[in-house]
């Protein structure tokens, strides 16, 4: 009864935190290679995906959250405890690889951005993005997941500063952004990118990862006013966090389109880096690299913290975060070591990611609409309508996708 009205008596706003943490995935690195790659390459043909997966991923997290508040239980510990020891590990295997495609992209994103900002060698700058990661997660470790929400938000403003600001220096034009919102493709590679930035927005490791820190960040209260109350606050708390990530992924790709479409040497950061620095000036350039720079460090660190309770709800071990550290940055380091085109990576581990997301969506509805399991807070019909539609939404894009790149 004490801990009720302890809870009543905070503001509300002292609640909001858990969804900017895992809103930092949704602002990655691959979120720009595949925002600006669509603008450049496709002007505002691609505005809807980014509307439509904002919408998606805003229900996604808003499920995995709740899941952890009502059954005090991560995504990864409820799937490990519906399913049979060689389910559950084969399980764990296609988000593992999920979890490095992920780094794949957040250290690569953060070594271009050292390399665009202090022109240090690729291979450096992913080292350095690899160990400044450990010391955010240090952060968590040693003072808290408050502490370590805080310090996430904080980046997060510097990211949407960063992309942002660029907006208010040459505005888009209002109609082609509107004649943006019609669903529509034009090619296989427009195909791609959609997938890409549906794989960049609604990110596999980020629901795994909003049940826990809800759960972890509010506990696991009983059924009644106090979890009412609390999931109230869990949905104004996406509500801003989506509305953040979404803003900045739109501003990518309205720069992209504004400034960048028609121009040469389009298709990579760096190439992009350049043309805005030509189109907008050094100041925006800069903001640019900024904001790109704190989205790698940022979502670096909470991929890893990502990979690790997975890695623990599924398989019940835990390891050094050093060593999952160092296993997740070797792919990473390798693609900068030989050479491959950096952003190309980007872009194509985003795809990845997309094959990713059912294997998250799927059990999260599932579990989320099991009345014996979730009470009175089981899904109401519409959202589960809602949720099943969004699986088979991105399952068949990815059916597609699959189809294109081998006929085509």
């Amino acid at each position: 009864m004490l801990e009720d009205v302890k809870v009543r008596a905070r503001p509300s706003w002292l609640l909001l935190g858990p969804a900017f943490v895992a809103a930092i995935a949704y602002v990655d690195p691959g979120n720009v290679a595949a925002n600006i790659s669509a603008g450049a390459q496709f002007g505002f043909l691609l505005v809807w995906v980014i509307v439509v997966a904002n919408a998606m991923a805003g229900l996604v997290q808003y499920l995995s959250a709740k899941l952890g508040l009502v059954t005090g239980r991560s995504l990864p510990e409820a799937v490990a405890d519906h399913t049979r020891t060689r389910v559950r590990i084969a399980y764990w295997l296609q988000a593992e690889f999920v979890a490095i495609a992920t780094d794949l992209a957040e250290v690569v994103g953060g070594a271009i951005a050292l390399y665009l900002l202090f022109d240090l060698p690729l291979l450096i700058g992913g080292a350095i993005t690899g160990v400044v990661s450990l010391g955010l997660l240090a952060v968590q470790n040693r003072r808290g997941q408050q502490m370590f929400e805080r310090v996430i938000s904080g980046l997060l403003l510097i990211i949407a500063i960063g992309f942002l600001t660029s907006l208010f220096v040459e505005t888009p034009p209002a109609a082609a952004v509107a004649a943006g919102l019609i669903p529509r493709f034009q090619g296989a590679e427009s195909v791609l990118l959609a997938a890409a930035m549906l794989g960049a927005t609604v990110m596999p490791h980020a629901v795994y990862l909003h049940s826990g820190l809800a759960r972890d960040r509010h506990g696991h209260p009983d059924a009644g006013p106090q979890r009412r109350m609390l999931l109230r606050v869990t949905r104004v708390d996406v509500g801003l966090a989506m509305l953040v990530a979404g803003a900045v992924n739109l501003a990518m790709l309205l720069v992209a389109a504004t400034n960048l479409q028609g121009r040469d040497n389009t298709d990579s950061i760096e190439g992009a880096h350049a043309a805005v620095a030509d189109a907008l000036g050094p100041t925006v350039a800069l903001l640019f690299a900024i904001g790109l720079l704190a989205s790698g460090l940022a979502s670096t660190s909470v991929g890893a913290y990502a990979g690790a309770m997975i890695m623990q709800g599924l398989l019940h071990r835990t390891y050094p975060l050093l060593l999952r550290r160092v296993v997740t940055l070797i792919p990473a380091l390798a693609i900068l070591a030989i050479g491959v085109d950096p952003t190309r990576a980007l872009v194509l581990s985003q795809v990845v990611l997309s094959f990713g997301i059912p294997f998250a969506l799927i059990p999260l509805v599932r579990l989320t609409s099991d009345k014996a399991l979730m009470g009175e807070d089981v899904n109401h019909r519409v959202t589960t309508v809602l949720g099943w539609l969004v699986a088979a939404i991105i399952t068949v894009l990815n059916v597609v996708l699959i189809y294109l790149i081998v006929t085509g």
